[in-house]
């Protein structure tokens, strides 16, 4: 079985956010990090190769990303986390790229992946905590032609057959799909697994492929601000809150707290 697993490098949730004059997220600082429900992905992607005899004989885990060198860091974070290849697509003429941009990228590198070995399954995080678009995974399955199972918690591979289960807040799903298939995984099942000392520091030891748009074969004007299909047209700071009330004390400010709601119709 062969499994690719896509990860992205963003800045830390915790951390200060700037735009660039472009409108973009300014990105390469010291706390960026491996987006982290991408972490669920990687772990869903594991437990689903190791339930058909990872590691071992043919079988392989990859995880895949897209972004300046940096973002090699979100591919040494995979394998300490137990992945056994890594492939880093980085060319200038992907900055800029939207979700459709980023996919047609994305295809092209696990459609490489493919012909070397096939693939079974590519799985993906609900979203990237940059930009929360959770567009990438469905636009990566219709570029490759791919069916595709999203927002699954569980996950099976057997007889070439990918079963997975939905739940929403109606009802339970349970899905197929003929491999190899593109799936995104939610953060309430798949709890990723904690890199031990001797999965760290295997990792800097492992080789991470290095592909340009060249060796994908993908025209640059594909991706990049001219292959986008869209545009920011304008970004801003996002505005200090104001005339906020803060009720502070002990159980004697209740009374006023619940007029204030009910004068802002919440009571």
């Amino acid at each position: 079985m062969r499994v690719v697993v896509c990860v992205k490098h963003v800045p830390d949730l915790q951390s200060p956010r700037s735009l660039g004059e472009d409108g973009r997220l300014v990105r390469g600082g010291d706390d960026d990090t491996l987006n982290e429900l991408d972490e669920d992905a990687l772990e869903a992607g594991l437990r689903t190769a190791e339930a058909a005899g990872f590691p071992g004989e043919g079988h392989d885990v990859t995880v895949l990303t897209v972004g300046p060198a940096p973002a090699v860091e979100a591919l040494r974070r995979g394998l300490a986390m137990g992945a056994s290849t890594a492939v880093h697509v980085t060319d200038e003429a992907v900055a800029g790229s939207d979700a459709i941009a980023t996919a047609r990228v994305l295809a092209a590198a696990v459609a490489k992946l493919h012909a070397e070995q096939p693939v079974d399954l590519v799985v993906a995080g609900m979203a990237g905590l940059d930009g929360l678009t959770s567009l990438v995974p469905a636009a990566l399955a219709e570029v490759l032609g791919w069916p595709q199972l999203t927002l699954v918690d569980r996950v099976s591979v057997a007889d070439g057959v990918v079963s997975v289960r939905r739940e929403t807040s109606t009802h339970v799903e349970e899905l197929t799909a003929p491999a190899p298939a593109v799936l995104s995984v939610t953060d309430q099942a798949f709890r990723p697994r904690f890199p031990n000392f001797k999965g760290i520091m295997a990792a800097r030891k492992k080789p991470v492929t290095t592909w340009s748009l060249a060796d994908l074969g993908l025209d640059p004007a594909a991706v990049g601000p001219d292959g986008s299909t869209t545009r920011v047209v304008e970004a801003a700071e996002h505005p200090e809150r104001t005339g906020r009330v803060l009720v502070t004390g002990d159980a004697e400010t209740v009374p006023a707290l619940v007029d204030y709601l009910s004068q802002k119709g919440f009571a």
